[in-house]
Protein backbone atom coordinates (compact mmCIF):
# COMPACT_ATOMS: atom_id res chain seq x y z
CA UNK A 1 0.00 0.00 0.00
CA UNK A 2 2.98 1.97 0.12
CA UNK A 3 2.36 5.63 -1.84
CA UNK A 4 -0.92 4.04 -3.10
CA UNK A 5 -3.64 7.16 -3.76
CA UNK A 6 -6.76 5.84 -1.97
CA UNK A 7 -9.09 8.53 -2.79
CA UNK A 8 -11.11 6.95 -5.54
CA UNK A 9 -12.13 4.47 -3.48
CA UNK A 10 -15.45 5.18 -2.63
CA UNK A 11 -18.26 2.92 -4.50
CA UNK A 12 -22.10 3.72 -5.72
CA UNK A 13 -24.02 1.07 -6.49
CA UNK A 14 -25.42 1.43 -9.99
CA UNK A 15 -29.49 1.66 -9.96
CA UNK A 16 -31.11 0.94 -12.98
CA UNK A 17 -33.78 3.20 -14.66
CA UNK A 18 -36.77 1.70 -16.77
CA UNK A 19 -38.89 4.90 -17.79
CA UNK A 20 -42.64 3.57 -16.68
CA UNK A 21 -41.67 0.86 -15.39
CA UNK A 22 -41.09 -0.99 -11.42
CA UNK A 23 -37.32 -0.08 -11.44
CA UNK A 24 -37.14 3.41 -9.73
CA UNK A 25 -34.00 6.21 -10.90
CA UNK A 26 -31.23 6.57 -8.62
CA UNK A 27 -32.29 9.62 -7.34
CA UNK A 28 -35.73 8.47 -5.52
CA UNK A 29 -32.93 6.22 -3.78
CA UNK A 30 -31.01 9.56 -2.69
CA UNK A 31 -31.31 10.80 0.88
CA UNK A 32 -33.98 13.54 0.90
CA UNK A 33 -33.23 14.54 4.56
CA UNK A 34 -30.73 17.58 6.06
CA UNK A 35 -27.20 17.04 4.27
CA UNK A 36 -25.49 17.75 7.31
CA UNK A 37 -26.61 15.21 9.33
CA UNK A 38 -25.53 12.51 6.63
CA UNK A 39 -22.69 13.59 6.43
CA UNK A 40 -21.95 13.36 10.34
CA UNK A 41 -23.59 10.22 10.13
CA UNK A 42 -21.16 8.33 7.36
CA UNK A 43 -18.51 9.92 9.68
CA UNK A 44 -18.88 8.61 12.73
CA UNK A 45 -19.57 5.23 11.81
CA UNK A 46 -16.08 5.27 9.62
CA UNK A 47 -15.11 6.57 12.94
CA UNK A 48 -16.27 4.46 15.28
CA UNK A 49 -14.94 1.08 12.55
CA UNK A 50 -11.80 2.53 13.17
CA UNK A 51 -11.62 2.81 16.56
CA UNK A 52 -12.62 -0.88 16.51
CA UNK A 53 -10.06 -2.23 14.14
CA UNK A 54 -7.66 -0.17 16.52
CA UNK A 55 -8.43 -2.34 19.57
CA UNK A 56 -10.67 -0.33 21.01
CA UNK A 57 -14.32 -1.46 22.55
CA UNK A 58 -17.07 -0.38 20.36
CA UNK A 59 -20.93 -1.54 21.28
CA UNK A 60 -21.82 -3.24 17.53
CA UNK A 61 -25.01 -1.31 17.53
CA UNK A 62 -22.85 1.85 17.63
CA UNK A 63 -21.86 1.44 13.86
CA UNK A 64 -25.17 -0.43 12.99
CA UNK A 65 -27.12 1.77 13.49
CA UNK A 66 -29.32 3.57 10.80
CA UNK A 67 -29.62 6.98 9.31
CA UNK A 68 -33.02 7.44 10.67
CA UNK A 69 -31.80 5.98 14.21
CA UNK A 70 -28.72 8.68 14.04
CA UNK A 71 -30.84 11.22 13.71
CA UNK A 72 -33.51 10.52 16.00
CA UNK A 73 -30.64 10.43 18.38
CA UNK A 74 -28.93 13.53 17.26
CA UNK A 75 -31.23 15.52 15.62
CA UNK A 76 -31.23 16.94 11.75
CA UNK A 77 -28.43 19.37 12.53
CA UNK A 78 -26.43 17.33 14.96
CA UNK A 79 -24.49 19.55 17.66
CA UNK A 80 -20.92 18.60 17.10
CA UNK A 81 -19.94 18.37 21.18
CA UNK A 82 -22.79 15.61 21.46
CA UNK A 83 -21.27 13.11 18.70
CA UNK A 84 -17.99 13.22 20.64
CA UNK A 85 -16.43 9.69 20.93
CA UNK A 86 -14.01 8.14 24.00
CA UNK A 87 -13.19 4.90 23.92
CA UNK A 88 -11.20 2.58 25.85
CA UNK A 89 -8.95 -0.06 24.54
CA UNK A 90 -9.78 -3.04 25.45
CA UNK A 91 -6.43 -4.41 26.30
CA UNK A 92 -5.89 -1.99 28.62
CA UNK A 93 -8.98 -0.17 29.56
CA UNK A 94 -7.48 3.21 31.44
CA UNK A 95 -6.09 4.02 27.90
CA UNK A 96 -8.58 5.97 25.59
CA UNK A 97 -8.94 7.74 22.37
CA UNK A 98 -11.21 10.74 22.29
CA UNK A 99 -13.06 11.52 19.30
CA UNK A 100 -13.91 15.54 19.26
CA UNK A 101 -16.27 16.37 15.66
CA UNK A 102 -15.75 20.61 14.81
CA UNK A 103 -18.71 22.16 13.33
CA UNK A 104 -18.25 24.96 10.48
CA UNK A 105 -15.85 27.67 9.85
CA UNK A 106 -12.04 27.54 10.16
CA UNK A 107 -9.92 26.35 13.09
CA UNK A 108 -7.90 28.94 13.95
CA UNK A 109 -5.01 29.00 16.80
CA UNK A 110 -7.60 30.29 19.46
CA UNK A 111 -10.34 28.08 18.55
CA UNK A 112 -7.69 25.01 18.82
CA UNK A 113 -6.48 26.30 22.04
CA UNK A 114 -10.26 26.29 23.15
CA UNK A 115 -10.61 22.99 22.04
CA UNK A 116 -7.72 21.33 23.88
CA UNK A 117 -8.61 23.44 26.94
CA UNK A 118 -12.07 22.04 27.29
CA UNK A 119 -10.97 18.10 27.14
CA UNK A 120 -11.05 16.88 30.83
CA UNK A 121 -8.22 14.33 31.90
CA UNK A 122 -6.61 14.58 28.91
CA UNK A 123 -3.63 12.26 30.87
CA UNK A 124 -5.70 9.13 30.06
CA UNK A 125 -5.62 9.57 26.50
CA UNK A 126 -3.96 7.87 23.71
CA UNK A 127 -5.02 9.66 21.16
CA UNK A 128 -6.85 12.84 20.11
CA UNK A 129 -8.94 12.76 16.69
CA UNK A 130 -10.20 15.82 15.35
CA UNK A 131 -12.92 15.56 12.56
CA UNK A 132 -12.79 18.97 10.53
CA UNK A 133 -15.93 20.34 9.39
CA UNK A 134 -13.92 23.02 7.63
CA UNK A 135 -10.04 24.25 7.13
CA UNK A 136 -7.72 24.50 9.82
CA UNK A 137 -4.61 26.95 9.20
CA UNK A 138 -1.13 26.57 10.47
CA UNK A 139 -1.24 28.37 13.57
CA UNK A 140 -3.81 25.84 14.93
CA UNK A 141 -2.05 22.85 13.42
CA UNK A 142 1.05 23.95 15.75
CA UNK A 143 -0.86 24.29 18.54
CA UNK A 144 -2.00 20.45 18.13
CA UNK A 145 1.46 19.44 17.17
CA UNK A 146 2.22 20.75 20.52
CA UNK A 147 0.25 19.21 22.84
CA UNK A 148 1.62 16.50 25.04
CA UNK A 149 -1.30 14.02 23.33
CA UNK A 150 -0.57 13.15 19.87
CA UNK A 151 -3.63 14.82 18.01
CA UNK A 152 -4.75 13.03 14.37
CA UNK A 153 -6.58 15.65 11.70
CA UNK A 154 -9.43 14.02 9.42
CA UNK A 155 -11.07 16.36 7.00
CA UNK A 156 -14.69 14.87 7.20
CA UNK A 157 -15.01 14.01 3.96
CA UNK A 158 -12.22 11.68 4.22
CA UNK A 159 -14.50 9.66 6.36
CA UNK A 160 -17.63 9.34 4.67
CA UNK A 161 -16.14 5.73 3.54
CA UNK A 162 -14.10 3.04 5.00
CA UNK A 163 -11.28 2.78 2.88
CA UNK A 164 -10.15 -0.64 4.11
CA UNK A 165 -13.41 -2.07 3.22
CA UNK A 166 -12.88 -1.75 -0.11
CA UNK A 167 -11.94 -4.81 -1.99
CA UNK A 168 -8.90 -3.44 -3.65
CA UNK A 169 -7.80 -3.17 -0.39
CA UNK A 170 -5.28 -5.79 1.23
CA UNK A 171 -5.63 -7.35 4.79
CA UNK A 172 -3.18 -5.34 7.60
CA UNK A 173 -2.16 -6.37 10.43
CA UNK A 174 0.26 -4.33 12.67
CA UNK A 175 2.75 -6.57 13.99
CA UNK A 176 3.95 -6.24 17.78
CA UNK A 177 7.26 -5.66 18.97
CA UNK A 178 8.00 -9.25 19.24
CA UNK A 179 6.72 -10.09 16.35
CA UNK A 180 8.42 -7.22 14.11
CA UNK A 181 11.84 -8.24 15.96
CA UNK A 182 11.12 -12.42 14.85
CA UNK A 183 10.47 -11.29 11.19
CA UNK A 184 13.82 -9.46 11.64
CA UNK A 185 15.47 -12.11 12.97
CA UNK A 186 13.91 -14.99 10.64
CA UNK A 187 15.05 -12.98 7.46
CA UNK A 188 18.56 -11.52 9.28
CA UNK A 189 17.38 -7.79 8.32
CA UNK A 190 17.64 -4.39 9.20
CA UNK A 191 14.26 -2.44 9.86
CA UNK A 192 15.17 -0.32 7.33
CA UNK A 193 15.34 -2.73 4.29
CA UNK A 194 11.79 -3.72 4.20
CA UNK A 195 9.59 -1.64 1.82
CA UNK A 196 7.99 1.07 3.14
CA UNK A 197 4.76 2.67 3.81
CA UNK A 198 4.51 6.34 4.44
CA UNK A 199 3.03 7.47 8.17
CA UNK A 200 1.16 9.93 5.72
CA UNK A 201 -0.29 6.72 3.66
CA UNK A 202 -3.81 6.23 3.51
CA UNK A 203 -4.42 3.16 5.39
CA UNK A 204 -1.34 4.23 8.09
CA UNK A 205 -3.52 6.97 8.96
CA UNK A 206 -6.57 4.78 9.81
CA UNK A 207 -4.79 2.44 12.05
CA UNK A 208 -2.63 5.02 13.50
CA UNK A 209 0.60 3.98 12.72
CA UNK A 210 3.97 5.53 13.74
CA UNK A 211 7.53 5.38 12.56
CA UNK A 212 9.24 2.17 12.83
CA UNK A 213 6.32 0.13 12.99
CA UNK A 214 5.99 -3.00 10.72
CA UNK A 215 2.54 -4.34 8.86
CA UNK A 216 1.82 -7.64 7.33
CA UNK A 217 -0.19 -6.88 4.26
CA UNK A 218 -2.41 -9.77 2.93
CA UNK A 219 -3.24 -9.65 -0.67
CA UNK A 220 -5.67 -12.78 -2.26
CA UNK A 221 -6.50 -13.20 -5.65
CA UNK A 222 -7.60 -15.68 -7.82
CA UNK A 223 -4.73 -15.55 -9.92
CA UNK A 224 -1.69 -15.21 -7.77
CA UNK A 225 -3.01 -16.82 -4.45
CA UNK A 226 -2.48 -15.54 -1.16
CA UNK A 227 0.59 -13.22 -1.34
CA UNK A 228 2.27 -12.12 2.00
CA UNK A 229 4.50 -9.23 1.93
CA UNK A 230 5.74 -6.61 4.81
CA UNK A 231 5.59 -3.14 5.34
CA UNK A 232 8.07 -0.36 7.09
CA UNK A 233 6.43 2.80 8.36
CA UNK A 234 8.63 5.83 7.99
Amino acid sequence: MANRSTAGLGYVSPTRSTHGGANSCIISKADAGPPESHRYYLARRTVLEMLRDRGCVIDDSEITRSLAEFRSVFGDQPDPDHLRICAPFSSKPSKKILVIFCGPGEINKAKATHILCNIPNKESLHRIIIVLQDKMNHFARTVFDECKVKVEIFPITELFVNITTHVAVPKHEILTTEEKEQLLKKYELDDNKIPYMRESDAIARYYGLEKKQVVKVTYNSKITGSLVTYRYVM
